[in-house]
Parts: C-alpha cells; structure tokens; sequence
C-alpha cells in the first residue's frame, strides 16, 4: 500500500544526493525519486498511450488526450493521490525551495503522466512563463529507453547533452530564458513513460490540470 509519507521521504533523499549541473543552465538529475511500489503502482494504472499521429512537437497539440493528477484522477487512484499529497507536503517542498532557491509560497501543483510513443517529438522550449519549477521523472524499463532521456540545449539551440534515462531518475530545471529543452525524435520501441511535476503561479487558467486547484503548494 502506497502512502504519501514514504513518497515524500523517498524525494527528499533523492534531492540531498541529487547531481548538479551548471551548464547550459542550472539543472539536477535525483535519482531513486520514487520506492518501488509506487513506480509498481504507476504501470498497473489502467491507461494506455494515446494514439497521436503527430505532436507537432508540442503537447498541447492533443490537450484532450493528456492526463494530469487533477481532483478527479486522485479520487480514482490511491497511488496518483499519495504521489501527489506527498509534492503537496511542506518538507518537499521546502527542500526544493533550498535546493533550487525558489520561492513556491502561493503555487499550485501541477503533475501530467506522459507515455510518448514511436514518432513522439518534442521542439525546443524554455517552459517560461507560469511556471516556477519543472521536473520530469522517468519510468520506462523497456529495451533502448535509456537513450529517451530529454534533449538539453544551448542558446544557440544547439545539443549539449542529453540526460540520462533510468526508473526514477529525474532532471530538474527552474524556467527560465535560456532553459531550452526538449526530445529529439529518434526511435520508441514501448512507450517512453515519465512524469512532469510543475508548480505553477497562482494564475494558471486551467484549474482542471491541477492536483489541489484550490489549495496552495505545502497546505
């Protein structure tokens, strides 16, 4: 049975041993970010991939078909709940706050799971805007998903690297100008599972999309 108090133990640890780069941008790579059951708990969710022809590469492209751990996802899925009340939690976000020294008093948590499959793409993008703090986790074992990890790019948007793609291994970036991301297409064999935790400003329009639309972040 997944409970929130060991997901938010098992970030925290994961945060304290995390890698820090400080080129292109700043950026962290955590691993060991969720136990077992709960990644356990993950696969067994009863969804499967979406079948899009082209993203044109950018997610909102198939906003209908996105799935995020909004009210009604955590009320069905005890595992979308105890992920999500765990990132909700003061101790977690508490140590993002030191760790990545942002302010995310009066945010709102926002967490989409993603299963991209062969032909998935992403463009170059910086997440600038509502968003205050950006972080994927990976999920797939499949055969090559560790060459799907997400594309780091310079100003220039030119590849630097590419980060590393493992179960419960995750990157971390605070948005900004010069935070230029995204996938390259290159060949899924499986579906390439991950999830995109965000803390948003208060403003953000699509309430929907949000964990506890109408609770700040650590309340």
């Amino acid at each position: 049975m997944v409970d929130a108090q060991s997901i938010a133990e098992s970030l925290i640890g994961s945060f304290d041993r995390s890698y820090f780069g400080a080129s292109p941008y700043r950026h962290w790579l955590p691993e060991g970010l969720l136990p077992a059951d709960v990644c356990d708990a993950l696969d067994a969710l009863p969804v499967k991939a979406p079948k899009i022809e082209d993203t044109q590469g950018r997610r909102e492209t198939h906003n209908s078909l996105r799935l995020f751990f909004g009210e009604e996802t955590r009320g069905k899925f005890p595992v979308c709940d105890a992920l999500a009340t765990a990132l909700q939690s003061e101790p977690v976000v508490a140590r993002l706050e030191r760790l990545c020294e942002v302010d995310l008093r009066a945010s709102s948590l926002r967490i989409e799971y993603c299963l991209d499959t062969d032909g998935f793409w992403l463009e170059p993008h910086t997440d600038i805007g509502a968003k205050l703090f950006t972080m994927l986790i990976y999920l797939s074992t499949d055969p090559g998903s560790e060459g799907w990890g997400t594309d780091i790019l310079d100003h220039d948007l030119q590849l630097v690297t590419t980060s590393p793609y493992r179960r419960s291994l995750g990157l971390i970036f605070i948005p900004g100008a010069d935070t230029w991301h995204g996938f390259r297409k290159r060949p899924i064999v499986g579906v390439r599972r991950s999830l995109i935790v965000n803390y948003v400003k208060p403003e953000w329009r699509s309430r929907q999309e949000l964990a506890f639309p109408d609770r700040p972040a650590a309340t």
